[in-house]
């Protein structure tokens, strides 16, 4: 269910319920020359859609595409890479967070399939929602239950999952799940084989693969890109998107 679709009552629906929350986070980032510059958000506003698709009950929040790109694989003069710092991005999640608690959610879950290689660590963009994230929990607990909260009987057992705050609004890449055999088989690029099968199985009028010319090192495997090969690494992410937010509690 689309967020900006949704009428009050099923706005009030979906928080009784504890449904799902989902915001799709992108970068606008140089794809190499054959590849249009919203790839990540596309990857990732797809694997949802396809998640939704099967769970039509999950709120789909508007996508958020201003990340920290960063500038690793090119210059952005004249190539399109639009990078905000990940300190500037604090706030802003900070508020849109602030904002879904307000209204009620607590179950929000925040997508992304930008730098996801070393998640584990942490990249900007991602660090800058999950610090946002903790940020506005602790700021909502110190207001809701004042300050020495943890300590009162009440949040005795606040590690379950029933009973953790800090599950309310939690950070993922669209690959968590996978399995080893899909991360074998589906690896990360950056405007390879992977993501421009799953462009060109997404919107195939976008790529131009004869602009491969070689030069590119981590764009020469993306000759070999097919729509078939986009699809199943795209429902690979959605399962996993699928697992994370109704199998893996």
């Amino acid at each position: 269910m689309q967020y900006l679709n949704m009428l009050p009552y099923q706005i009030r629906k979906a928080i009784d319920a504890n449904v799902p929350v989902v915001l799709p986070l992108g970068v606008i980032e140089y794809h190499a020359e054959h590849l249009p510059l919203g790839v990540d958000c596309f990857t990732c506003i797809e694997i949802i859609r396809r998640v939704e698709a099967r769970h039509p009950e999950m709120v789909v929040l508007p996508p958020f595409y201003y990340g920290a790109a960063s500038w690793a694989v090119a210059k952005p003069e004249r190539n399109g890479t639009v990078h905000v710092d990940a300190e500037k991005l604090v706030p802003v999640a900070e508020e849109i967070f602030r904002g879904l608690l307000r209204v009620g959610f607590r179950n929000i879950h925040a997508f992304i399939a930008h730098q996801t290689e070393e998640f584990e660590q942490g990249m900007p963009t991602d660090l800058a929602f999950r610090l946002a994230a903790r940020h506005t929990i602790f700021e909502w607990l110190d207001k809701e239950s004042g300050e020495g909260w943890w300590g009162t009987e009440k949040f005795s057992n606040y590690y379950s999952g029933a009973n953790n705050p800090f599950n309310w609004i939690r950070i993922h890449t669209c690959n968590e799940f996978k399995t080893t055999a899909e991360r074998e088989r589906f690896p990360g690029d950056h405007a390879g084989k992977v993501e421009t099968s799953e462009t060109m199985a997404i919107y195939p009028e976008l790529v131009e693969l004869d602009r491969i010319d070689g030069s590119l090192w981590f764009a020469r495997d993306g000759k070999d890109s097919t729509v078939e090969y986009g699809n199943d690494a795209l429902e690979a992410g959605a399962r996993s998107v699928e697992k994370t937010l109704f199998e893996a509690e």
